[in-house]
């Protein structure tokens, strides 16, 4: 771009639709990373929604295993390159400037004692992802954690076709099942949540500076939870409204992220990180719609 180029762009034009792929809006999909799965980078590459419209934005902790998530990134995209198969618009690698747990074990990050600390920390890289990447022809956002290996190869047309501010797939994982001992599949992310009379009751007896921690025996809110309401034979397209997102792979308008929704790193009315982000479109008046019946996979570890 030649120097004092001056770009104009009219964010009144911009469009977020159910046609997205048909009118060529702009897709940004943010992951961040501290573990690389080969998995994760083979099924991004294999959405069908036009790679010229996508921009990818990664973000790594300042750890020994986010140099190791970073390298490996590197390493899968140069031998795409070679490949001739790296099309997409634009990529972006960001390195934290906030702390980050040190174990990225399942068991560390999940335990019920960490998760204020763990929570807050991935606001803030959420935080610097979205707002150093965006752009101003950016259309749609979809969050997309780095765990996840599995998706319909339409996902980002599937999402946009149902034309919701905030969309959340519900987030599965593939096991072996010790009783049968087959393949199946269980219920993963339990952040997508409808908001019941006990939580309130929870969250109106905790200290200004406590939050609710969804999903843990130490904190009941007995929270319809959108994990439970998969059905197998059910409609793909059903639709539940939420109080409460994971971010397991959530599509986001952009204008809901312009007009300030954004990962609060501290408890906004006793939630944080992606469940805060749920509270604070809902409180700009944006609907925040789950699909319990459409599926995306977690790396099983």
């Amino acid at each position: 771009m030649p120097k004092n180029h001056i770009s104009h762009y009219d964010l009144n034009k911009l469009t977020a639709s159910k046609d997205a792929l048909h009118n060529k809006e702009e897709v940004l999909i943010l992951t961040p990373m501290s573990k690389f799965l080969p998995e994760y980078w083979e099924n991004l590459n294999k959405l069908t929604y036009d790679h010229s419209l996508i921009s990818l934005g990664f973000i790594f902790p300042r750890t020994t295993e986010g140099d190791d998530a970073l390298k490996e990134l590197e390493n899968a995209l140069k031998k795409t390159k070679r490949e001739k198969k790296l099309n997409f618009k634009k990529i972006s690698l960001l390195r934290q400037d906030s702390n980050s747990l040190q174990s990225q074990l399942e068991k560390d990050r999940h335990a019920f004692k960490v998760q204020k600390e763990r929570r807050s920390m991935m606001a803030l890289a959420r935080n610097s992802l979205v707002f150093s990447t965006i752009l101003p022809s950016t259309s749609w956002i979809l969050w997309l954690d780095a765990d996840i290996v599995e998706t319909p190869a339409n996902l980002i047309q599937d999402l946009t076709s149902h034309d919701k501010p905030v969309l959340s797939a519900n987030v599965y994982q593939r096991y072996i099942n010790e009783e049968t001992k087959q393949p199946d599949i269980r219920p993963y992310d339990f952040n997508n949540w409808v908001e019941s009379e006990e939580g309130l009751k929870v969250a109106a007896s905790l200290p200004d500076d406590e939050i609710v921690v969804e999903g843990y025996s130490e904190m009941a809110t007995y929270r319809p939870l959108m994990a439970h309401f998969y059905e197998e034979k059910g409609d793909k397209r059903a639709e539940m409204q939420l109080d409460g997102v994971g971010g397991g792979a959530v599509l986001v308008k952009a204008d809901v992220h312009r007009d300030g929704a954004m990962f609060p790193s501290f408890p906004f009315y006793h939630l944080i990180e992606t469940e805060g982000f749920a509270k604070m479109a809902k409180r700009l008046g944006y609907e925040v719609v789950g699909l319990p019946n459409y599926l995306v996979f977690h790396h099983n570890e």
